[in-house]
Formats: structure tokens, sequence, C-alpha cells
């Protein structure tokens, strides 16, 4: 880099800095073969989440790295992504740097794809592994089966304007222990709801006297390629096969609209989760893990 670097912080940004961290996702991803930003923090760029904070790497005028903290609970998690033509210059342990200064708890950041790169900028800030998800992918040209619900358990598509409350209630249920899915709010539902692809047709609900028990809500991608975005069960509600049943009405789903493949993200450690996954056909094709700063003896107890 002839020019000097500067690394802007800001707690809110305009759509000009979001369209540029967005070309910059996607050069990145042409080199790698994989975003280097997850969802939640696409979406916490482009509504300003206001638990965010946003670092802006420049060299000139030309955006070279982004990171990105995000406070959600009482945590901090990061991500970050450095432009392929400004790699292997320190700009991403840089940024770590800074995303660890400027992190109002112990930072938790995401390497995605398990890289070299990730576990080599861990090690020199001395961050552990602390999460691992699994993505596994299925190919639809073996056939789904037909499995129908419980007895007294009925399965229909998501109503806009009637089931988002009941849909908050069991997927807070469902996902109690989870980090990020189990605290989502209405704002967050929202949001998932105006992106592109949202459709409703693909947004599988459970009903057992007169009760949302589960759901299975798919995503649709550009390549021919959906996702079982998440799928959840009441624990009141678990057993008896309902889990199945809400998974292979949704991977039906996504053959009939003309999907080729399925992925999926799970907790590694989720073991009921993957044997599930594992028994319909999907495999392991990658992961993304989190590393974290450990807690020193000195913060236990610090209030």
């Amino acid at each position: 880099m002839t020019e000097r670097l500067r690394i802007d912080r800001t707690t809110t940004v305009d759509a000009g800095q979001v369209d540029e961290v967005a070309a910059l996702v996607q050069a990145a991803a042409a080199t790698d073969g994989f975003e280097g930003l997850n969802e939640a923090a696409l979406l916490a760029l482009r509504y300003n989440d206001p638990g965010s904070t946003h670092l802006l790497a420049r060299v000139g005028e030309t955006l070279v790295g982004y990171a990105q903290l995000l406070e959600l609970g009482g945590s901090t998690s990061g991500v970050l992504v450095v432009a392929p033509s400004a790699r292997r210059r320190g700009l991403g342990s840089e940024l770590l740097t800074q995303l660890i200064d400027n992190a109002g708890s112990p930072l938790h950041i995401w390497g995605m794809h398990d890289t070299e790169a990730a576990h080599r900028l861990a090690r020199r800030h001395q961050l552990v592994r602390a999460r691992e998800l699994l993505i596994m992918t299925r190919s639809l040209d073996a056939p789904v089966p037909e499995t129908g619900p419980p007895a007294g358990t009925w399965i229909r598509t998501f109503e806009v304007g009637r089931d988002e409350e009941a849909w908050l209630r069991v997927n807070a249920r469902a996902f109690a222990h989870h980090p990020e899915q189990g605290s989502l709010t209405r704002v967050d539902l929202d949001e998932r709801m105006a992106e592109p692809w949202f459709d409703p047709s693909g947004f599988f609900v459970a009903e057992r006297d007169g009760r949302m028990v589960g759901f299975h809500w798919t995503k649709q991608h550009e390549d021919h390629r959906g996702e079982v975005y998440v799928l959840g069960v009441d624990p009141e509600a678990g057993g008896g096969g309902l889990g199945t049943a809400l998974l292979h009405s949704g991977l039906r789903h996504l053959a009939a609209t003309g999907n080729t493949e399925v992925l999926l993200y799970v907790e590694a450690d989720h073991e009921r989760a993957v044997k599930l996954y594992a028994t319909n056909g999907f495999s392991e094709s990658s992961r993304d893990v989190m590393y974290s700063q450990p807690v020193r003896a000195a913060q236990v107890g610090r209030d």
C-alpha cells in the first residue's frame, strides 16, 4: 500500500458505505469461494443495528477492509473481511486488534469456512476455538420421503400477519440456549421477512390442539440451492417424528421449486440435530469457527 491506511469507526453507515462493503464482500467471495460476512452481520449493516459498530479501512478513497462489532445480550461478536488485493500486509491483524480494543466484553469472532488464515490470525491474538457450526449439504437427486406428522398434529404454511407472535414464542422455546437464534425479536423477524428471498410458501409450521409447536423455514438462494434456514420444535412437542416430518416438508418444497442441492448450518455439538440431518442424507461440507478471548482468572466474578 503506497498511500496511508486509515480506519474509520462509526455506529451508523449510509447507503453508499453499505454498497461499498457489499462490493468488498463480493470481491472477496469471488476469490475465497464463500462470503466473509454471515447473515447477521449483513443485516446489522443494512439496517444500522443500534448494537453495531463498523470499522471501515481505506487506502485513499478505496475501501480495502471492513470489520463489525455486534453487541447482543451482553455478548460481543465480530466479523471482518479484507479485500484480496490488500491481504498479507497486516490489515486483518490491525482490524482484529481494533475489534478487541473496542469490544464491550470479551470478543467472539467468526472465522468462516475454518481457513488456515483464520487459524493464524487467531493464534497471533491468543484467541481459542470456542464454537463450531457445521455446514452440511444434501443433493435433491434422491427422493424425499412422504413423512406425515404425528397423530393430532398438522403442517401448513406460515400466514403473514397471523403467525408472527406464535412463531417468536416457539422459536424462543426451541432455541432457549442458542445465543443468537433464541433471542430473535419481532424487529429481527420483520427484517428477515422483508428480504427478497422470503417466501411464505416455503415456511412450514406445525400445529397441535390449536397451538404452534414447530416449524421449518426454508430459504432460496440464487444458484438453485435451497437452505434449511431454521428448523425448530417446541421441547414439549419433541419426539414422535415431528422434526423429521417438518424437515421432509421443506425438502419436498425445495425440490419442487427447482433446487438441486440443499445446505444448512447446525451447531457441531448439537448431536441430536446433526444425527437427524445425517440420517436424512446430509453430510458435512465445511464449518465456520468462532474464536474467543479466553476468560482470565482476574475476570471471573467481575461485575
